[in-house]
């Protein structure tokens, strides 16, 4: 693990096909994690992280958003079922970023 971070943040619905859900970082953590690890970033600019939401622990990528800048990641439809999570609700989340 390279860094932590405790965020909260609204997840949201992707309006395309497959419906996926994300949640995106705050600004202030989304610069911090560029300024570091930006140098790192594999294809589309992504960065290895695993993501703790409640109970429940997860491998992904953070992508950087086009329009705010800030990273992203993806919700798995397990994780929102176990984890009682729907599109509106906000979460708090522990991001490492590996």
């Amino acid at each position: 693990m390279k860094a932590e971070y405790r965020i909260r943040a609204k997840v949201w619905r992707y309006p395309g096909k497959g419906g996926w859900h994300f949640a995106t970082l705050p600004a202030k953590p989304s610069a911090e994690i560029r300024a570091r690890f930006g140098a790192d970033a594999r294809g589309w600019g992504s960065l290895p992280a695993s993501i703790r939401v409640g109970k429940t622990e997860w491998s992904t990528s953070l992508f950087p958003e086009r329009k705010s800048s800030c990273y992203l990641f993806a919700i798995k439809a397990e994780v929102r079922k176990t984890e009682d999570i729907t599109a509106g609700d906000t979460i708090v989340a522990t991001v490492r970023v590996l």
